[in-house]
């Protein structure tokens, strides 16, 4: 059989067409998702530049690391730590994009004051105001100042205040993130930061946004805002909440949380069934913390339970505004006001609205676990 000079000449352009189009495939691949990261550690070509800062590389250059001479000599763990003393700020990082941040471990001074005192804030892309102003306590995932050693999506914690912070945190133009000790004691710190360059991302990528607030007591008939309204795109990933219970006698958490989202009004979108199902417990609460869902802490009339909203998203496209309610039961559903604190982690674009003021530091620090301990 012969093959006529026709079927030649498709064949040849099939074969280029095929070579032409493998070639822009390769061209046009993106990086690995932290889903590639994880589920496919075999694949050698991330397309990432893998980078890390602390005291001992504070600009994350390559080949710039451990520089500082301790007495054993240079390179030889020689600022491995700082001393924050009170009103100080420290920059932890300044870092050109497109990249994300991957991974936060840090640890200080085990104290529910110090944990309460110290600030973490980021920026994203120059915008003024920052996007991220929490706790550093409730940012790394204890509520109160209280660390308890637990692992979830977000947080893992050691015993003695070793904090890990998991979610990833994408910059496009570029990243600024700072620590500020509000407290009156000079105290140490240590961290590692973990992030990857060469990213690519879109502009309008999602920037973590973080938000603590605190009601020490909760307004009666009000509901404690976890969000409040924010007018953008966005997708709420969840909460690490603070209760302390003001009415030991009472079971605090028949509150059910409402999600506003894209035009409701009165009524919500998405409702719960209870404070306690909202974090996927039942029947009361019990300290028991898992990978999405859980209580972390349950003690002397303190809880610290949190949500994360990973495998099944909060998304809205304009709009949104996040609530759950002060309900308790007394010999019947009864309204209440009780001490509630709450750490909140979100995604939306650049540019953003500045977050709500946060509580200064005598508001965080006061009735914190420490009172609890006396």
């Amino acid at each position: 059989m012969t093959v006529s000079e026709e079927q030649r000449r498709m064949g040849f352009f099939l074969a280029a067409f095929c070579f032409v189009f493998a070639c822009l495939l390769a061209g046009c691949r993106t990086t690995a998702t932290t889903e590639d990261l994880i589920f496919k550690p075999y694949d050698l070509d991330t397309g990432l530049l893998s980078r890390s800062i602390s005291f001992e590389n504070r600009t994350g250059q390559a080949g710039k690391g451990g520089t500082a001479a301790s007495r054993l000599g240079a390179g030889r763990k020689g600022r491995p730590a700082v001393t924050l003393k009170a009103g100080q700020t420290v920059s932890l990082c300044e870092i050109e994009g497109p990249g994300v941040i991957r991974h936060i471990w840090m640890t200080t001074e085990n104290s529910p004051i110090n944990l309460h005192s110290l600030v973490i804030r980021a920026w994203f892309d120059g915008q003024p105001h920052p996007s991220i102003e929490c706790p550093l306590g409730d940012f790394m995932g204890c509520a109160h100042g209280k660390v308890m050693p637990y692992c979830s999506a977000v947080h893992s914690l050691g015993a003695k205040a070793g904090m890990n912070f998991w979610l990833p945190i994408p910059f496009v133009k570029r990243v600024k993130m700072a620590l500020t000790n509000e407290g009156e004691k000079d105290v140490p710190v240590f961290y590692q930061l973990d992030y990857t360059r060469g990213d690519r991302l879109a502009k309008d990528v999602g920037r973590l946004h973080v938000l603590f607030r605190r009601e020490n007591p909760t307004i009666l008939k009000q509901d404690f805002e976890l969000l409040p309204q924010r007018s953008s795109a966005g997708r709420y990933i969840g909460s690490l909440i603070g209760i302390r219970n003001l009415h030991p006698q009472q079971w605090w958490g028949e509150g059910e949380i409402k999600v506003y989202m894209d035009g409701d009004t009165d009524l919500p979108t998405i409702c719960g069934t209870g404070s306690e199902d909202y974090v996927g417990l039942s029947w009361g609460i019990q300290q028991t913390p898992f990978w999405y869902n859980g209580c972390l802490l349950d003690q002397s009339h303190f809880i610290a339970m949190y949500r994360w909203h990973l495998p099944d998203p909060i998304s809205w496209k304009k709009q949104c505004r996040i609530t759950i309610q002060q309900i308790a039961w007394n010999e019947g559903l009864t309204e209440t006001q009780d001490d509630w604190s709450a750490a909140t982690f979100w995604y939306e674009p650049i540019p953003s609205a500045p977050l709500p003021t946060m509580p200064d530091v005598t508001a965080r620090t006061k009735d914190i676990w420490l009172e609890a301990e006396k």
